[in-house]
């Protein structure tokens, strides 16, 4: 009786091991492997073209031609996206880029007529790109250039910002011009914003900031104003945010920022609010 009850054990334990090491090999070991490669896949990943948004994953695509930084991308009306200027880690850049999101890859299209970085990129009312500021060869820009999506050329604008400027934003308005703001001047970060005419091409002051900042953050609202936020001044990483009513052509305080930040994000949300996102909260050096 007890060897019958032991033979039985046995068999039970050997038909145990078999279903564990049937498991392990089903499902153990294939989810391993598509962890390693989701691991391998991450380290290239770029921004997902043709998937499903909804399935939160990320997807390779073609790469840029030319490897840059401190450039700005900027989707046009076709879909497709420019690429302009940047840094290559030697010099400022007046290549420029085209990506089409049919076929994942990159071309060339005409180069800016002055190398620049740091600089902004503004889709027009008319479909055109204007590009302005920046910092050239050995100083600060004041020349702006417009893109023809058309003919792939660029073009000067008909006469210069008015103050020479880097790490700047610019917005466009509701009435089609685009409000640029701060940025660094020749040493220090301005206060000074502007308003460019796209039917003139003529660069005009309006009202000044609060507070001096670059590398701040510019949000077209639902109402027409431009919120401003955060950014580096005199005093350092910024908490300090401001209102521009295009109407009157000037700025207000609003609520401050529960954390002083540079270099970050700001996104309208559908429901008219703002999300400020990431960025950095110290300085670097004496700049």
């Amino acid at each position: 009786m007890k060897k019958q009850i032991s033979s039985n054990v046995k068999a039970h334990l050997l038909r145990g091991a078999f279903y564990l090491l049937l498991l392990v090999t089903v499902a153990v070991i294939p989810f391993a492997l598509g962890q390693r490669a989701a691991t391998k896949q991450s380290t290239v990943a770029t921004m997902p073209i043709g998937d499903d948004p909804a399935s939160e994953t990320w997807s390779v695509t073609g790469s840029l031609t030319i490897a840059r930084y401190e450039h700005t991308a900027t989707l046009l009306a076709s879909g497709k996206v420019i690429v302009a200027g940047g840094f290559d880690g030697v010099a400022s850049l007046t290549s420029t880029e085209l990506y089409g999101p049919v076929t994942g890859a990159w071309n060339i299209t005409g180069s800016l007529l002055t190398p620049r970085r740091e600089h902004t990129a503004t889709l027009l009312s008319n479909g055109n790109v204007l590009v302005a500021g920046g910092f050239g060869v050995s100083t600060n820009l004041a020349t702006a250039e417009l893109y023809d999506p058309v003919s792939g050329m660029w073009t000067p604008t008909a006469f210069l910002l008015t103050t020479a400027r880097r790490e700047h934003t610019a917005t466009l308005l509701s009435n089609g011009k685009v409000l640029v703001t701060g940025g660094v001047g020749v040493s220090a970060s301005l206060a000074s914003t502007e308003l460019y005419n796209p039917g003139s091409g003529i660069w005009t002051p309006t009202g000044s900031l609060a507070t001096a900042r670059r590398e701040h953050t510019a949000t077209l609202l639902s109402n027409g104003k431009v919120l401003v936020t955060g950014g580096f001044g005199s005093s350092g990483v910024l908490t300090s945010a401001e209102l521009y009513d295009p109407v009157t052509g000037t700025w207000s305080a609003t609520g401050s920022l529960t954390t002083a930040r540079e270099f970050h994000t700001a996104t309208l949300l559908p429901n008219g609010k703002v999300l400020v996102a990431g960025g950095c909260a110290c300085c670097w050096g004496t700049r």
